[in-house]
């Protein structure tokens, strides 16, 4: 699995364990939902700062958001 693609299937985990719609999460870390939806697809070549956003939106670091089996 490429890093995209991980990276898609962790932010789905994280956004749904939360109980957030795309629409909801997109409006907490002021990103497009299309963006976050592509970003769960392992379209998106996600920069690091929108990462952090991310991240901060889930209330995580960056250095949780990646503590998972998907990242060894």
């Amino acid at each position: 699995m490429n890093i995209k693609l991980k990276i898609g299937k962790r932010l789905k985990e994280l956004r749904t364990k939360k109980g957030l719609s795309q629409e909801k999460f997109s409006f907490i870390c002021e990103l497009d939902r299309t963006y976050i939806a592509s970003i769960e697809q392992g379209k998106r070549n996600v920069s690091i700062v929108n990462i952090e956003k991310i991240a901060k939106a889930l209330d995580l670091t960056v250095n949780e958001f990646f503590k998972s089996d998907l990242f060894n």
